[in-house]
């Protein structure tokens, strides 16, 4: 085999090594003293109960949650899915470094750039999230490939990339808003006249379509769900910030991805690709507009690493012709080090790799960045996500205890109800191997799932807000326990055993389940 050979083959295996580094690795940076993160719950509930569709989320995460249960359950398997789609988002951006002509240098530093930011922290948790990145990635990548060869399964690929991108999560839409401003705005607009691009949009219609239709059976929820995150979270979102956090979020490749936009939206070298680039701009432009959260934006930036790391490259040749060979020698490994040395100075804000008491000592060092900032626009003692991943199993034991407690003969007529999907996941999730009716809720998708109080003798009621009013309903009412971490944000959520509900309790609850399932499904706008 020639040295030519060799080399050629070194460069294709080197995307898939970097792939396996970012797999591996995520399974070496989380810290025991964790739990899952709230909605990783719900997204294995959801698991099994499957379905087209969810008041929160379309069904692709469902699936996912239902293979985990079927290998077990175990927190490995969880959080093998955030790490596979994270990996293949590594490896594309190796393989669209090479296919832009960019050696061993732009396809490490693509990858490093995707590494280093705040990718990192995204791909530990279980959550549509890392599928939206890599599916955005995966999207574009086609694109790329058609621009260069116009082969039609690129189009169809690009389709089917769109599709399982409408099953994972809605923001979807806005990326093919963008998508569709792009190529209009662009001389690639040509693409809308070829028929095999249309067939690639039926394709991706007809993917999504399942899911459409569950949608209008059930009164078209989304509009529901996207209202309440107005009114609760998004409307913390200020302009100011969101344009901060886009700066933050991918700081370690702004060096990269900052030229690589640029190059694509004026330069001459990647003119046939300047629909790639008027992408990620149209796309956290509308994201900006609609005050979306400052991460929803994150599948916009890793293309433009791979095209940033490609002009790089070319520049350091030119440098390099000038000033001699020490160039690759020494500068080209040292700049793809760059965000893997950011990653290092910020590893506790995007792996949790220390305890909670320390990374609540570390708050004063990160606070400004926001990393400690909530959905509530307020700061905290740590990150949300941290302190999301705290106090379930506690929870969970404490609630079994509760049910212990219970009198054998009415155990099987026990109702366990939840404030918040979170603490009835959680409790679902760790107690998946004991005899314990499931915890519901009437939050979210426990609408659908909700029983029956025709038979129950007894509740165990788990609330971060209990309401000791009802007390007089039950023959019995009294706190039974309530978590006690002190840095979980769910501190105080207390658990409560009522026998012998009486029928207001009953009728009360039934009209609060029809209210709120109305409300869902808009028979009550």
């Amino acid at each position: 085999m020639t040295i030519g050979a060799i080399l050629s083959r070194m460069k294709r295996l080197l995307p898939l090594a970097f792939a396996l580094l970012k797999f591996v690795s995520g399974y070496l940076l989380i810290s025991q003293a964790y739990d899952l993160q709230r909605d990783e719950y719900l997204y294995l509930d959801q698991g099994r109960h499957l379905a087209w569709g969810y008041l929160e989320v379309p069904p692709l995460i469902a699936a996912q949650g239902w293979v985990t249960l079927v290998l077990g359950g175990g927190e490995g398997w969880v959080r093998f899915w955030p790490f596979l789609w994270g990996a293949a988002t590594v490896y594309l951006l190796g393989r669209l470094a090479h296919r832009l002509g960019g050696g061993w240098f732009a396809m490490s530093l693509a990858c490093t750039c995707y590494l280093g930011s705040a990718f990192a922290r995204l791909n530990t948790l279980f959550q549509p999230n890392s599928f939206e990145v890599f599916g955005f990635v995966f999207c574009l990548y086609w694109l790329v490939c058609y621009l260069q060869k116009e082969r039609p399964r690129y189009l169809y690929l690009l389709g089917l990339g769109l599709g399982l991108g409408l099953l994972n999560k809605y923001t979807t839409l806005f990326f093919i808003a963008a998508l569709a401003g792009a190529l209009v705005l662009t001389p690639a607009r040509r693409l809308l006249l070829r028929h095999h691009c249309w067939g690639a949009v039926g394709l991706a219609l007809l993917l999504w379509l399942p899911n459409v239709g569950w949608q209008l059976r059930h009164g078209i929820p989304f509009l529901h769900h996207m209202a309440l995150l107005g009114e609760s979270q998004l409307v913390h979102v200020e302009e100011t910030d969101f344009v901060k956090d886009q700066l933050l979020m991918c700081l370690p490749a702004l060096w990269v991805w900052g030229p690589g936009l640029l190059a694509l939206l004026v330069g001459r070298a990647f003119r046939p690709y300047r629909v790639v680039g008027l992408v990620s701009v149209l796309g956290v432009a509308v994201l900006a507009a609609l005050h979306g959260k400052s991460y929803y934006a994150l599948g916009y930036y890793p293309v433009l690493f791979a095209f940033g790391s490609v002009w790089w490259e070319t520049r350091l040749a030119r440098f390099e012709q000038r000033w001699g060979s020490w160039g690759p020698v020494v500068l080209r490994p040292a700049l793809v080090a760059v965000p893997l040395l950011f990653l290092a100075a910020f590893l506790p804000l995007m792996f949790p790799v220390h305890s909670p008491a320390t990374m609540a000592a570390l708050r004063p060092r990160y606070v400004s960045l926001g990393a400690y900032r909530w959905e509530d626009g307020r700061d905290h003692a740590l990150p949300q996500d941290y302190a999301d991943m705290l106090g379930w199993r506690e929870l969970a034991d404490k609630t079994w205890a509760a049910y212990q407690s219970l009198p054998a003969s009415i155990r099987p007529h026990t109702l366990i109800i939840c404030g918040n999907y979170g603490q009835a996941s959680a409790i679902n999730y760790y107690n998946r191997h004991r005899p314990l009716p499931p915890a519901n809720s009437l939050n979210g998708s426990y609408l659908f799932w909700f029983p029956s109080l025709a038979q129950c003798q007894a509740l165990i009621i788990v609330d971060d807000e209990p309401d000791d009013e009802w007390a007089p309903h039950f023959a019995t009412y009294h706190r039974f326990a309530a978590i006690t971490d002190p840095y979980a944000r769910e501190r105080g959520t207390s658990i409560t055993l009522g026998r012998e509900p009486n029928s207001t309790v009953r009728a009360h609850v039934t009209q609060e389940w029809r209210t709120a399932l109305a409300t869902w499904e808009g028979r009550a706008r």
